[in-house]
């Protein structure tokens, strides 16, 4: 009941989804807005929200319902991807769209991250070029929206999901809109092999060019990374961190036999850019797992700002070199080129107009700064006046007091 939020607290905390009712209506009602955690994981991850109290929703938590034979399971928004994976393992299967664990990058543990999170900022790892955002991941989904009205859209299997795709809305909305109290995702079966070509000594245009030509072949690539040799350098995989210079990575995944044949066809097409190694599955999976988490640029004494840049595969390594040309910078890819994490000292704009004059199209993602920083710059891309305008009455439909993470896209979003 209303009456019983402790209106004092620092931090609201709701047990299950009528709790969160009162307390978003008890908001509505007292004018106050809300910082909205879970993991708390990505806090850093936006701008700062303007807000006068957190609502934590961790103990929103729990797989409440797992199909393993139709590849489906329901979850609430707080339950951490590490429980998710741990029990899909157990019946072979896995999240398709690899998401992310950035909490070392944001300076927090490891493990923490939970599917609503995931889901609110539409983050995918490497498997994104195949497997797609987390968004095409989300079957279907119940909120509350900033007015305090209940809803729900899709179900529990890809043909309900009809009209008005919310889905895709509430994917990287990052919490400003509306609060989801259930998730429907798919999993999918875990292949059986997992193999990695690497490529030794690239600079980074060949990558590019060598990943490109294995995406355009048949071999059903999975993952392509380029890690210029410094950043290799990071590595926990032997053959990578000893390579003594960069290593451009394929990724094939699927049944043994498949994989052995695809994993020739694919050394065959990248033999001609240079000296070529394999890494079987645990390799793999370390290997991949560091490109997904950004753990080369996640060191406790590593202050740099890190932003997050989505370009044309083909014009990640023109970009970086524009940017080069005047700020101190590293940079590896993922995505066959079209991902390009960048890391600069601190700087006082954080080189956000170099960044983005830099990029012939694209967008820009300030991923890692200080507050004051983050408040200070724009930390997505910029938008054209029509788009803004569009973004300002999408908040409006669903939380025109500004009541759930205010400010946290851009100013008033």
């Amino acid at each position: 009941m209303v009456s019983d939020i402790n209106q004092d607290a620092d931090t609201l905390c709701p047990r299950h989804a009528d709790d969160l009712h009162d307390m978003l209506r008890w908001a509505l009602g007292e004018g106050r807005s809300l910082e909205v955690v879970a993991g708390g994981s990505k806090r850093g991850f936006g701008r700062p929200v303007s807000a006068c109290q957190r609502l934590d929703l961790s103990a929103l938590s729990g797989i409440t319902l797992y199909e393993p034979e139709e590849l489906v399971l329901t979850v609430a928004p707080g339950t951490r991807i590490a429980e998710i994976d741990a029990l899909l393992a157990q019946r072979h299967q896995r999240l398709d769209f690899e998401p992310p664990d950035l909490g070392l990058l944001f300076g927090g543990p490891v493990g923490a991250g939970t599917i609503g999170g995931a889901v609110a900022c539409n983050l995918a790892g490497p498997r994104r070029i195949k497997a797609g955002a987390a968004r095409d991941h989300v079957l279907g989904f119940h909120a509350i929206s900033g007015r305090g009205e209940r809803f729900k859209s899709g179900g529990r299997v890809v043909k309900n999901v009809t009209g008005f795709d919310l889905s895709k809305l509430m994917a990287g909305s990052f919490g400003t809109l509306a609060l989801m109290t259930e998730l429907t995702v798919r999993a999918l079966p875990s292949p059986e092999k997992v193999r990695t070509v690497l490529v030794q000594g690239l600079d980074d245009t060949a990558a590019m060019i060598a990943m490109s030509r294995a995406l355009g072949s048949s071999h059903e690539v999975s993952g392509a990374a380029h890690l210029p040799s410094p950043v290799a350098a990071r590595s926990h995989v032997g053959y990578v961190h000893n390579s003594g210079g960069s290593v451009t990575a394929v990724r094939i995944e699927g049944p043994g036999p498949s994989v052995d044949a695809r994993c020739v066809g694919l050394r065959k097409i990248l033999s001609e850019f240079g000296d070529l190694e394999e890494l079987h599955m645990h390799n793999s999976t370390t290997f991949w797992r560091e490109v997904r988490d950004v753990s080369y640029f996640a060191d406790a004494h590593d202050r740099r700002q890190i932003w997050r840049l989505s370009v044309p595969p083909m014009e990640g390594a023109d970009t970086v070199a524009r940017i080069a040309e005047s700020q101190m910078v590293e940079a590896f890819y993922d995505w066959g080129g079209g991902l390009v994490w960048l890391a600069i000292p601190p700087q006082k704009d954080a080189c956000h107009l170099t960044v983005r004059s830099a990029m012939s199209s694209g967008h820009a993602t300030l991923i890692r700064a200080g507050e004051t920083m983050r408040g200070s710059v724009p930390v997505f891309q910029p938008k054209l006046e029509a788009l803004a305008e569009l973004e300002r009455r999408i908040k409006q439909a669903f939380d025109p007091r500004g009541v759930l993470n205010l400010g946290r896209m851009f100013d008033g979003v």
